[in-house]
């Protein structure tokens, strides 16, 4: 049998380090090993801000889809939720969240404007959809009405940089990794970091800057900006605990790669993170710095037991697993 042509749009690479930059790299390599696919990538060069209206009206609608057909691509995947609204070739999309219909405050004037009318759009045009998560699931369910046949489950993994054995970074902090955005809650970690009274204890924030002006001010405080996975693997394996409680998450991927590090872990009382964590985090409400600064006494406190909790916990995931789920959904959407 001929393996598959699958085109992927590696586009965000090109514009963050977050989360789905992850998820489209750790993905790549194990998809590039399974012998029933050939992988072409597609890509809208450029970084600059000023480019995103234009990859969005022009690049996804336009550009991308007829170079796919073009290609004779038997399939075409889209791993973030910009994709076309119309395709000559089956399409596949992966959705992480829905946190720009459910939470759109939280995100600048163009993304809201965009996502509000492409979402639906992009949800109809697909062949499947992938959600990273059940609750992405639901929320697929709810806001954009997709009908439950067309989706499919595959949640992330941690990539491999991120294992228990390793050098641990020096000193005695709390890691919190997130990107400098109003959803990611760092004002109220902040807070509750200091609540907590560690005696001495700084407070890490890995992640490069987002939008919405959001500061880390504070003693004890220190913006380490973006690190690379080597380094961050580091600082996760030496940290008191990991502080992870955005406002709204599709996944949390961060959760995922301190349990794999061996790292205790502070998340958010949500569904996604109790999808992901089990019983293997602290869960707090993201709304109470207190309850905040009380999950970071506990994880620190707990911190063996919930070492092995996380370690058994991350192993259930695996990018290879992924791998093959997705070479699935790429046999259906071909047809």
């Amino acid at each position: 049998m001929e393996p598959l042509r699958v085109g992927i749009d590696v586009s965000p690479l090109a514009l963050t380090r977050a989360g789905t930059a992850r998820h489209i790299c750790s993905l790549l390599d194990p998809l590039e090993e399974r012998p029933e696919v050939r992988l072409r990538r597609y890509s809208f060069g450029g970084s600059g801000r000023a480019l995103v209206p234009v990859r969005d009206l022009g690049w996804y609608p336009a550009v991308l889809p007829a170079k796919a057909r073009h290609d004779g691509m038997d399939v075409l995947h889209c791993p973030t939720h910009r994709a076309p609204f119309r395709s000559g070739v089956p399409l596949v999309v992966t959705f992480h969240d829905l946190a720009v219909l459910r939470h759109p405050e939280t995100f600048n004037r163009w993304t809201r404007t965009y996502s509000r009318q492409a979402l639906p759009r992009v949800a109809r045009a697909a062949r499947r959809l992938i959600a990273v998560s059940e609750f992405t699931r639901r929320e697929l369910l709810e806001l954009l009405e997709v009908p439950d046949e067309k989706i499919r489950v595959i949640p992330n993994a941690a990539a491999d940089a991120f294992r228990p054995d390793g050098d641990a970074a020096d000193g005695d902090y709390v890691l919190a990794v997130s990107t400098l955005e109003p959803r990611k809650n760092l004002r109220r970690i902040i807070e509750g970091f200091h609540r907590a009274e560690l005696n001495g204890c700084r407070l890490l924030v890995a992640g490069m800057h987002g939008w919405g002006g959001v500061d880390l001010d504070g003693p004890a405080v220190e913006w380490l900006g973006f690190v690379q996975d080597s380094e961050l693997a580091r600082l996760y394996r030496g940290a008191r605990c990991v502080a992870y409680v955005p406002l709204y998450e599709g996944f949390g991927l961060p959760v995922l790669e301190a349990l794999a590090c061996g790292a205790p872990v502070v998340a958010a009382r949500n569904e996604a993170a109790e999808e992901v964590a089990g019983d293997a985090a602290v869960l707090v409400d993201p709304l109470d710095p207190n309850a905040i600064a009380a999950g970071i006494a506990e994880a620190s406190e707990r911190r063996e037991e919930l070492r092995q909790l996380g370690l058994e916990r991350a192993a259930s995931f695996s990018w290879a697993e992924a791998a093959r789920a997705t070479v699935e959904v790429y046999r259906e959407a071909a047809g």
